[in-house]
């Protein structure tokens, strides 16, 4: 677990508490529509897609490709954040998830680096997933 965890921690409510649940147990859950198929990343109680109620968690791979990287400069006292902060996507053959990448130098993120799913256990209460490099020494 981190210790001392400083940064905001997500808002943990009805559409996002299975995101959650899954990453406290170290299981990436994504939810998908019953009605079309599609996969959705952020959590919601719809599907945007066709916006049928018919959706359900599924536990994902954790596997994906980084298809963009930003670097955002904002003050330090506005987000409890290290300045810049790195926000990646990763798109999975499922949903595109907004991320942190772990375990690698920012500089060495690349649009198309292979990474895969990793828990931080940040507080008794939250676990978040983070992406890190997918190397061969990988269990998947």
């Amino acid at each position: 677990m981190t210790t001392e965890y400083k940064k905001p921690l997500p808002y943990i409510n009805n559409e996002t508490k299975g995101l959650l649940d899954g990453a406290k147990s170290h299981q990436l859950l994504l939810r998908k529509c019953g009605a079309c198929g599609q996969f959705h990343f952020y959590p919601r109680d719809f599907c945007p897609s066709c916006f049928s109620f018919a959706v359900e968690w599924v536990k994902a791979s954790g596997r994906g490709t980084v298809y963009s990287v930003t670097v955002c400069h904002l003050p330090q006292r506005v987000l409890k954040m290290s300045s810049p902060t790195i926000l990646h996507s990763w798109n999975s053959k499922k949903a595109p998830m907004m991320t942190n990448i772990v375990g690698c130098p920012n500089e060495d993120i690349k649009i198309g680096m292979a990474v895969e799913v990793t828990f931080d256990d940040v507080t008794p209460e939250v676990t978040l997933p983070k992406f890190r490099p997918v190397n061969k020494h990988s269990r998947f």
